[in-house]
């Protein structure tokens, strides 16, 4: 094997070697939020919401006694969202609206929907399902 051939083959491993690190960091980058209680019923108001900043959640109460629970990550540029009004979530960072009741982006630049996770009330509390 030329010197070539032999830097050739040591940087196609290096970048395999880096990618493998960048992939399997994701996967461990969340713990699992089944059974975490993210408010209290009281503290989330019909059409508004309540911003969970530390988890990276935004729960919603569109209607009464419907709860739902997204992602606070902007679709769009990856800015954390406000606490929802009006049953919109809106993004300080561009502009972007998103519905309480679905997390469908409404209003660009995002085009995609903030990313939604099952919620259910137990007691008084609202925790992943």
């Amino acid at each position: 094997m030329g010197r070539r051939e032999l830097l050739g083959a040591t940087g196609v491993a290096a970048c395999g070697l880096a990618l493998t690190a960048c992939g399997s960091q994701g996967a461990q980058a969340r713990p699992s939020l089944k059974g975490k209680v993210l408010a209290k019923t009281a503290d989330v108001p019909v059409g508004g919401g309540k911003l969970i900043e530390d988890l990276k959640i935004v729960v919603t109460q569109p209607t009464q006694g419907v709860y739902k629970a997204y992602s606070s990550v902007c679709t769009h540029k990856g800015c954390q969202v406000g606490t929802p009004a009006d049953n919109v979530i809106r993004c300080a960072c561009h502009g972007s609206e998103f519905a309480a009741d679905t997390g469908q982006a409404t209003k660009g630049p995002a085009t995609a929907p903030l990313t939604s996770f099952k919620v259910k009330v137990e007691g008084d509390g609202i925790v992943v399902a």
